[in-house]
């Protein structure tokens, strides 16, 4: 029996966590005709949501407060309730989906696509954005974005872990720079999300990435696929030990989720020895968590002639793709734990002060599911 009132975590305007207010009465969605209703066991928390709540997504000048707005008018509306990565079960489908779908355990594509194209998203918005997500109970997404994932042998948060908000991201990254076979890539963030899928996605393409993390983190990126782990910390020497860890060959491609004063080292880790490339220097951006503004010399990017790719999201092929891989059991699962949908607030917390130790993705359980899919793997207060 499906309830009409669920519980729901709603962010009720930009600001600090005191946005985010538990709710008891939210209306259980209707599915449309090409939707399915999803009852939530998991959801991946993201990075996004506490910069979108903050507002921190600008595109004019630095300081203003905003998010989204590619297609001309936010779709950021308040409340709203945030939360991308969904897994969970089918109870309700729409006039034009076959009930035979019930009961189906899935995980979303969580992008809100502007039309069909499958190779192209020039609008980038997404589910827990332009649309309700996944802190509640229940959500109402389309069928054909919502994938069968029965692989008994990931649990639900698990499988959280492994949403598309990274595993897209990260792909898109590598595709939108043409990473190949045999390459050599520079993984910034690389304890992150985004890090730790693009870490996998290399080894799945067969290129070999070289990670950006702090040294207490060395041997859980090293196991994860990552094939040296190279210090963020003193930039004076951090081109050369990059290319130590190389073996004095420049890196093909540089993942960038860090930006700011990172930038330009970045950029010098492919330009060192032009003779000894075969392609041009790829510089990928999908993150700023050191800065938003990187101040670099146009006549370094132009002249060794590096190619910039802004990337956002990805595609409808893209998506498909990794759900393919994530069923062959190419790709794994990096979760660090679990909060109750109730505790979110304490997650945002954690999360902003996460310290040495943290890898992989924290995962938002509702309150109701917690014994059977939270509490397996919950983080406590004092949990690194």
């Amino acid at each position: 029996m499906i309830p009409t009132t669920m519980r729901a975590m709603c962010l009720m305007g930009h600001g600090g966590v005191e946005q985010l207010v538990y709710k008891s009465d939210v209306p259980v969605p209707t599915p449309k005709d090409d939707e399915v209703l999803v009852q939530i066991t998991a959801t991946a928390k993201n990075n996004t949501d506490r910069k979108a709540r903050e507002g921190l997504y600008p595109v004019g000048s630095s300081d203003e407060v905003t998010s989204f707005q590619m297609g001309g008018t936010p779709t950021l509306t308040f409340p709203r309730i945030q939360g991308a990565d969904i897994v969970g079960r089918i109870v309700a489908v729409g006039d034009n989906i076959s009930s035979s779908r019930i009961g189906e355990r899935g995980l979303l594509d969580f992008n809100l696509y502007p039309d069909d194209r499958p190779d192209l998203n020039l609008m980038p918005d997404y589910y827990g954005h332009g649309a309700d997500g996944g802190y509640a109970e229940y959500v109402a997404v389309k069928a054909d974005q919502f994938y069968h994932i029965p692989n008994q042998e990931l649990a639900d948060a698990e499988l959280a872990s492994m949403g598309m908000c990274s595993y897209q991201t990260a792909y898109h990254m590598l595709t939108a720079a043409k990473v190949a076979a045999g390459e050599h890539v520079l993984v910034s963030g690389a304890s992150g999300g985004v890090g730790t899928a693009l870490i996998q996605l290399c080894r799945v393409i067969g290129a070999i990435p070289y990670a950006v993390s702090q040294p207490s983190k060395a041997d859980m990126l090293l196991k994860l696929g990552a094939e040296a782990v190279i210090d963020r910390g003193d930039l004076n020497d951090f081109v050369e030990r990059t290319l130590n860890a190389t073996q004095g060959k420049p890196i093909d491609a540089v993942m960038d989720l860090v930006g700011g004063e990172m930038t330009d080292p970045f950029i010098d880790t492919m330009i060192q020895d032009m003779h000894a490339r075969t392609t041009y220097p790829r510089l990928s951006i999908a993150g700023a968590s050191g800065g938003n503004i990187s101040q670099m010399m146009w006549t370094r990017i132009y002249l060794y002639q590096v190619q910039i790719f802004g990337v956002s999201h990805g595609t409808r092929e893209e998506a498909k793709q990794l759900m393919q891989w994530i069923k062959e059991g190419k790709l794994k699962p990096v979760l660090h734990g679990a909060f109750k949908l109730s505790e979110l607030h304490e997650a945002e917390t954690f999360f902003v002060n996460r310290n040495q130790h943290y890898l992989g993705k924290i995962v938002i359980v509702p309150d109701s599911q917690w014994d059977e899919y939270g509490k397996p793997f919950a983080i406590t207060h004092s949990s690194p």
